[in-house]
């Protein structure tokens, strides 16, 4: 009888990159072409929460109205028309440390690697790409699937099911991020969650929200007990 797989998957922003505000900026261009609009995106939203959020909460705080859809699909189109410029040119991109070699590890050890992210697909892999760690997933769930985190983490197990020939062993899969909301839709997928410190959220705040590892950073990775189910 074939083994059912494992899998981890990883948010993107503030989990395995930093951006250096390369999105809030094409969010900036974007507002700023199509509406005349200064735009604060940091101040109107979150850590985590999903593109199509971010686009649909800064629309309505400075209109005082919901985008009708295909207003948030223009902005949501020429904000990526931006993206690939700012990442590039971001001074404040980087990887954080420890991603590579343990990514590298998960895949030698037979780990699937998939995406759970707010990001929608296209703007997740031009942010992985500056740091040459698209190689490292397989599949994923994003932003353009749901708005829901906890739906679209849904989303990419069963993408990593189809991945694994529908052989996916769920009581084995963990994910991993920065913020209670990564924890939270974890949990609601049904995963384990590692909570990484090093977003906007302490090692502390992480363990309060229920990860069941929670880390200063992805060097800490608690390899033996995620591989054997347990906890820390």
């Amino acid at each position: 009888m074939t083994k059912a797989a494992r899998a981890v998957l990883f948010d993107i922003d503030g989990t395995l990159i930093e951006s250096g505000g390369a999105s809030d900026r094409a969010w900036h261009r974007a507002f700023a072409d199509l509406h005349d609009l200064d735009v604060d995106v940091g101040a109107h939203t979150g850590r985590g929460v999903p593109d199509p959020e971010v686009g649909r909460e800064v629309f309505a705080a400075y209109l005082d109205r919901d985008p009708e859809p295909a207003e948030l699909a223009r902005l949501m189109a020429r904000r990526l028309e931006y993206l690939p410029e700012e990442v590039e040119r971001s001074p404040g991109y980087r990887v954080h440390e420890g991603v590579e070699e343990l990514l590298e590890r998960l895949i030698s050890d037979g780990w699937l690697l998939g995406l759970t992210t707010g990001n929608v697909e296209p703007a997740a892999h031009v942010k992985l790409a500056r740091g040459g760690l698209n190689r490292f997933f397989a599949f994923g769930g994003y932003g353009s699937d749901s708005t829901d985190r906890a739906e679209l983490t849904r989303r990419a197990l069963a993408r990593g099911a189809d991945a694994a020939d529908g052989q996916l062993d769920l009581a084995a899969c963990a994910s991993a991020g920065d913020t209670p909301r990564d924890v939270a839709a974890g949990h609601a997928a049904g995963l384990r969650v590692v909570g990484v410190a090093t977003g906007d959220y302490s090692v502390d705040e992480l363990s309060e929200a229920g990860a069941e590892w929670a880390i200063a950073s992805l060097r800490d990775w608690p390899y033996d007990a995620v591989e054997m189910g347990g906890e820390a």
